[in-house]
């Protein structure tokens, strides 16, 4: 009978041990798992040059800094969003000698510039990867960056919170300006110009945003027109994006003339309290970050109506 008991406690006591064991090694794996670092995004080994401003936006999405980068003359570098990005002048005539100076492992450049400046000239200073952004949408443009310089996840990471607040967005929109039509338009001392579906604006209201277009809009067959004013009340929309030139001198004061024109005055969205004025900067960005810049502009003149 002794042996008995004596033989029930010590395998009790072995069981009570493995438990508690058991328990430690739980508890070892569950501390090691919270602790575990967040994998962060590897920098990019390659000092890149971009002769686009719109390419730039592109890296920027894929979490690289360019050396240096191009620009246009009502995209200006900004330096809070690229401090150590060197100015390379206007894309369309680029500081060459700058460009060697920062002996850049690749080039990314604009497929119209590539073409007018001579491929060649970029090639001989690093290799050098041509984008056309006439093709394809800037998700198509981010997407191939991405596979050239090993970026797929961060492209698709970047799309998928994109979307998300388009989603947020259109909500928004829904809400503070209903469904009616709408165009955009850019105000300047030469004259009104009437943006299409195409680049700049036409993919971010139209396709991602869903806006429906005024009447005319899509009937334009390149990326905008320039109109008189006589005309806007053909198109007459709903919600008017407006933006006046920074580049023009004296484009404000045509503004502010044509809001007191009895023709501007008649237009729904002007009587509907429903001209929206937006910056160049970002909204004429046309690329992944400059798009996603322009969705939060939205929502914060949203947010405030």
């Amino acid at each position: 009978m002794k042996k008995t008991i004596l033989s029930l406690f010590t395998a009790l006591s072995v069981f009570t041990l493995a438990a508690c064991g058991n328990d430690k090694t739980s508890e070892e794996t569950t501390t090691e798992k919270e602790t575990t670092p967040i994998k962060e995004s590897v920098t990019y080994d390659k000092d890149v040059a971009s002769i686009s401003i719109f390419l730039t936006g592109n890296l920027q999405a894929l979490e690289i800094t360019p050396v240096g980068t191009t620009t246009s003359d009502f995209l200006p570098l900004q330096e809070e969003r690229f401090p150590e990005t060197e100015y390379l002048g206007f894309t369309k005539e680029p500081d060459m000698e700058a460009l060697i100076a920062l002996q850049p492992d690749e080039i990314f450049i604009d497929a119209e510039f590539a073409e007018k400046h001579g491929l060649d000239k970029y090639e001989a200073i690093a290799t050098t990867h041509v984008i056309n952004l006439d093709e394809g949408r800037w998700k198509d443009h981010l997407n191939n960056i991405a596979e050239i310089t090993d970026r797929t996840e961060t492209a698709e990471q970047f799309i998928a919170d994109y979307e998300a607040k388009v989603e947020e967005v259109k909500v928004l929109a829904k809400d503070k300006l209903g469904e009616g039509t709408v165009m955009a338009v850019r105000v300047s001392a030469k004259g009104i110009r009437v943006y299409g579906m195409e680049r700049p604006l036409g993919p971010i209201l139209f396709e991602d945003l869903g806006f429906t277009p005024a009447p005319g809009i899509e009937a334009i067959d390149k990326n905008w027109e320039n109109i008189s004013k006589e005309v806007l009340p053909d198109y007459n929309p709903d919600t008017m994006f407006v933006l006046v030139s920074s580049v023009d001198e004296g484009s404000q004061q045509v503004f502010d003339e044509l809001q007191n024109d009895p023709i501007w005055q008649s237009l729904k969205a002007v009587q509907n309290n429903q001209v929206i004025v937006i910056e160049e900067n970002p909204w004429l960005d046309y690329s992944a970050y400059g798009n996603k810049l322009a969705l939060e502009n939205l929502e914060e003149i949203l947010l405030a109506k």
